[in-house]
């Protein structure tokens, strides 16, 4: 498994590094089509509609057309825009874990210590578990900037990408405003169904079928001697990151981000800042203020 982000996770003066790796991959049977006569691969080409001419993948450029007008993007174009480039996960906020809508997850990556002395991650683990909290933070992958949410799973802390809010589609299905009575006696029996069917969740106890029956048809084929001689290659690379700095007193960082948090907000009476830190977690504290914004006592935007 190979990392694909080297960074730290920011949150007042305190900056715990880390490496992020993808948590998921995927089981398909991977393919690709070949000529049924000969078995050749077939290989996509890009055509011009306009000069009917095959288009090299340097000379292509991606435009955005809404039926009346087409504006073309160039490879400078989006170079010249101001994309973020930031090894930080930026703390925006903690808030309550059942405040996040599963509608909203995306991709998940985990996230492994990578300081010499972790204390500053398993304190971090520790905080979130105990106050039930999962934090909301801002991070660039691939010079995009995203919002996730970051939270623990198992022993390690994982990061999952969220959605935007207005990627969520609003609808209005008739059927879910419908007056149909519900009798008592049906919904005991519906009760009951579900009752019936309830046990713990065990996701081992499953299996693609669909993806098992392909792979043992395509070891028949193998063999039976159904299948040609391809040369494989693979060219991946491996890298390796170097690691970032430890955390050089964490109790230090800790208590200068609570005091500023205070002296900021001592300071604003009344005034709600825009802020990503969150003093309010320091060890043993109560959330009750959890939700609530304070001011940054360093200038980081994420």
């Amino acid at each position: 498994m190979r990392a694909i982000w080297t960074g730290s996770i920011a949150f007042g003066l305190v900056n715990v590094p880390v490496k992020l790796y993808s948590a998921t991959e995927n089981h398909d049977v991977r393919m690709h089509q070949v000529h049924k006569k000969d078995g050749g691969r077939i290989r996509n080409q890009h055509h011009c509609e306009e000069c009917g001419k095959t288009v090299e993948y340097d000379d292509i450029d991606k435009a955005f057309d809404d039926g009346e007008h087409r504006v073309v993007l160039t490879s400078e174009d989006f170079e010249a825009l101001p994309a973020e480039d930031n090894d930080d996960i930026d703390v925006l906020q903690f808030v309550p874990s059942d405040e996040i809508d599963p509608i909203m997850l995306e991709k998940a990556y985990f996230l492994e210590p990578t300081s010499k002395t972790p204390k500053a991650y398993l304190l971090l683990r520790k905080t979130l578990e105990d106050t039930e909290r999962t934090a909301i933070v801002k991070l660039t992958l691939r010079t995009r900037t995203r919002l996730a949410v970051l939270r623990v799973c198992g022993k390690v802390l994982m990061i999952q990408t969220l959605r935007w809010a207005d990627e969520i589609r609003d609808v209005d299905f008739k059927g879910v405003n419908s007056k149909a009575k519900i009798s008592d006696k049906e919904l005991e029996m519906s009760e009951k169904l579900v009752e019936s069917y309830s046990e713990d969740f065990t996701p081992e106890e499953f299996s693609d079928d669909y993806q098992v029956e392909l792979r043992k048809l395509i070891d028949a084929k193998i063999e039976s001697g159904e299948s040609l001689d391809i040369e494989k290659t693979f060219d991946e690379e491996d890298s390796e990151e170097d690691t970032g700095g430890d955390v050089i007193d964490l109790m230090e960082a800790l208590r200068k981000s609570v005091d500023s948090s205070r002296s900021s907000k001592q300071g604003t009476p009344g005034k709600k800042s825009n802020a990503k830190k969150t003093s309010s977690r320091k060890s043993g504290a109560k959330p009750k203020k959890s939700t609530a914004k304070k001011s940054a006592p360093k200038k980081r935007t994420g």
